[in-house]
């Protein structure tokens, strides 16, 4: 929704969308005016970047927590994930150029012709071939497309594995959606929309969890056995009723150069799926997959073969653990969050790189949380692995230690006490 920019700063000034940005960021109108000053400061990024425009919209993407369903999307299994209440917002208004021109706070200005919009080879691993991407895909679904000026900020923290990269193509979606498509397309679609930029233009094999949790909101489960139209459903859970708190510790070790280690996984998944007959692991039965490792093993090695067995586990904990939840049963829940984490450490191989020695944050903050912990709640790597951060579920009687116990390990301000978001991609 397009408004003047002097309106838009009068009514979040005024408290006037108090009641949406409490549900939006999980908190009482009366602690808005943070999240509403955001807001502002997105609309004067944008004239400071961008000169002045008559009119702008207002646009949020939330990072998401994946909580159960380690890796397994990408071979077209289940998973477990919600959006939280931290953010990339932004502000939009047309331009006369034929350009998308986007200002990221902090980064360089990425500029895209929207009358060039096929992928290029020196662009992967760019911001420009995600938004080259996404504008093509809209284009496709009938998109009419004109020049754009976005100005974005965010407290998502970049390579936290909560998925920066995940909200920013769902923010550049939603932004799209709302500007260019007469028929929107749902939040299923922007999210399959930013994973094909990502995969086609981008040159990342992702899955499609990030963007979904991120696009859809809430916590929900999705199974992919059918990639083209996964089955999506909500699932209710407090976890506060509960007496945990969701807590996201940034282990302080950078996704960078990391990108081989990514690939390998869904590669060498893929790989012994080829072996016993199947194009992903979803396609091939686990005895059939058990009937075949001499020859996984001799043609794919020993690693893809231990990736294979948690791929198969931690598919089948997903919908115990959505049972769980649904009957209020958080202790056989956080058992099997235990058991992912181990299962994801031991054989999908993902907490430390491959060689690394002096480096291995994300396996020395779980061993913290763990101890800190005392075998209550739960721990478990995050998202991608490798770096980036993990996963865990705290007693609230034991919380404030917890978070004081882990910075001084890890450092100010990297234990993130984060709150399920209900919605997911948003125009204000």
């Amino acid at each position: 929704m397009m408004k003047s920019i002097s309106t838009w700063k009068q009514e979040l000034t005024e408290g006037a969308h108090a009641a949406r940005l409490a549900a939006l960021y999980c908190c009482t109108p009366d602690q808005t005016p943070a999240q509403a000053a955001r807001y502002a400061a997105v609309l004067d990024g944008l004239e400071t970047a961008f000169g002045a425009h008559s009119e702008a919209g207002l646009y949020s993407a939330p990072g998401r927590t994946e909580i159960g369903g380690n890796h397994t999307d990408h071979q077209h299994g289940r998973v477990l994930a919600g959006s939280v209440n931290i953010d990339m917002i932004a502000a939009a208004a047309p331009n006369s150029l034929n350009q998308l021109r986007v200002q990221s706070e902090g980064y360089d200005l990425c500029v895209i012709d929207l009358d060039d919009l096929t992928a290029r080879k020196e662009e992967e691993n760019t911001t420009a071939s995600l938004l080259r991407g996404e504008c093509e895909a809209f284009r496709q679904r009938g998109a009419k497309l004109s020049g754009l000026d976005v100005y974005i900020s965010s407290n998502v923290p970049k390579g936290s594995g909560v998925s920066s990269s995940a909200a920013f193509e769902v923010l550049v979606g939603v932004i799209l959606n709302d500007c260019f498509m007469a028929e929107k397309v749902s939040p299923i679609a922007i999210a399959q929309i930013g994973q094909w930029a990502e995969n086609v233009y981008f040159g990342k094999p992702c899955g499609l969890m990030d963007q979904m949790a991120s696009s859809v909101g809430n916590i929900i489960t999705i199974d992919f056995a059918d990639k083209a139209n996964p089955d999506v459903e909500p699932v209710q859970v407090d976890f506060s009723k509960a007496g945990l708190a969701l807590c996201i510790l940034d282990s302080g070790a950078d996704h960078a150069d990391l990108t081989d280690e990514y690939a390998a996984i869904p590669n060498e998944c893929r790989a012994v799926a080829a072996v016993c007959g199947g194009e992903v692991l979803r396609d091939v039965p686990f005895e059939t997959f058990l009937a075949n490792i001499p020859a996984c093993r001799k043609q794919c090695g020993d690693r893809a073969v231990l990736r294979a067995f948690h791929f198969y586990a931690d598919n089948d904990r997903v919908p115990q653990q959505v049972a769980a939840l649904r009957e209020g049963n958080f202790d056989a829940f956080l058992q099997m969050v235990t058991a992912s984490g181990d299962s994801s450490w031991e054989y999908l191989q993902n907490v430390i790189p491959a060689g690394y020695k002096e480096h291995q944050e994300v396996a020395v903050t779980i061993a913290a949380a763990k101890h800190y912990l005392g075998g209550k709640g739960a721990v478990r790597v995050h998202g991608g692995g490798f770096a980036g951060t993990v996963q865990a579920f705290v007693p609230v009687e034991m919380l404030a230690d917890f978070k004081a116990n882990m910075e001084k390990i890890l450092g100010a301000g990297r234990c993130h006490v984060l709150n399920i978001r209900p919605e997911g991609g948003a125009v204000l």
